[in-house]
């Protein structure tokens, strides 16, 4: 399968993108740098991986971008609902997770997909997941996403939020894994502005997250806290390992491992029937795991 001009060029854009947000986040470590694995898939493709691990500021956090192609199965065709056949997908992701629990979790996704039968779409998103209760962290975030949305589709940004607050509920727990952000997929391949809005989104990652990390990443926390992180983060193992579109897709695709694994945290804490002291921030941050107008609230 010959791939098009616009896989190619949503290549190139994830590779520079790669970079620009690797040598942002490494900021942040004076010591620890993100360490590149290289892989081939055997059908076809491969990609990039990079890792930091055991920072000062980021626990584990992994930049990965893949180009694959190949043969899509019956059970994938079935479930992206195309034809049976050849294929092309390329896609940048990250998770990062900060040691501190007054630092966010974050989550960013841009991709694109393409047929031999001239189907294509572009898909992506980004959403924060915090531990601590610092509602004017969660506005600036989405005000971010919002300019970037609406700067290329006008009201689109309202549209992709929505969207975001219903993928990223743990139905079994009736709560969303964070404060939301932004979510769109199957946008058409062949228009321009699709390309615009998930270069926009992809290039506003560190204007909505840096300032965040540089804000808290020094705060104290105690014990408490971090209990609280580690439970926080067993509910995002639940989702991705659940629900997730991404995580299905790879293990569904016959993906790597490894890559597809990286988003998982480092810990994660499991309690029986566990609740926040009565009056606490952790009991506080619990209310804000649900769909908000941050923008206008």
């Amino acid at each position: 399968m010959e791939l098009s001009a616009t896989f190619r060029d949503m290549e190139a854009f994830i590779r520079g993108l790669q970079d620009q947000i690797c040598n942002g986040l490494e900021a942040y470590e004076p010591i620890q740098r993100f360490q590149q694995d290289i892989w081939i898939r055997e059908q076809g493709g491969g990609g990039w991986t990079r890792i930091l691990s055991s920072g000062k500021t980021f626990g584990k956090a992994g930049v990965n971008i893949s180009s694959i192609h190949g043969v899509i199965t019956k059970e994938l065709a079935s479930q992206l609902e195309v034809e049976e056949g050849h294929f092309g997908a390329c896609g940048l992701s990250l998770v990062i997770h900060p040691n501190s629990p007054k630092v966010p979790t974050v989550h960013m996704n841009v991709r694109y997909f393409e047929t031999k039968e001239g189907r294509s779409w572009f898909g992506g998103g980004t959403d924060l997941t915090p531990y601590y209760p610092y509602p004017q962290d969660f506005k600036e975030f989405h005000q971010t996403l919002q300019h970037a949305c609406n700067s290329v589709i006008p009201a689109s940004y309202e549209q992709y939020k929505e969207t975001c607050d219903k993928y990223f509920t743990i139905k079994h727990r009736s709560e969303m894994r964070g404060v939301g952000g932004i979510f769109f997929d199957y946008l058409t391949g062949s228009e321009a502005k699709h390309a615009d809005l998930v270069r926009a989104v992809g290039e506003s990652f560190l204007p909505a997250y840096a300032p965040i990390v540089e804000r808290r990443k020094d705060e104290p926390f105690d014990v408490a806290d971090t209990i609280f992180q580690k439970i926080r983060r067993g509910r995002y193992v639940e989702f991705n390992l659940i629900y997730d579109r991404g995580t299905l897709f790879g293990l569904r695709s016959g993906g790597r491992i490894e890559s597809i694994f990286m988003s998982l945290p480092p810990e994660v804490e499991f309690h029986y029937n566990w609740q926040p002291k009565s009056g606490s921030a952790h009991e506080k941050m619990l209310s804000y795991y649900q769909p908000y107008d941050w923008i206008n609230g």
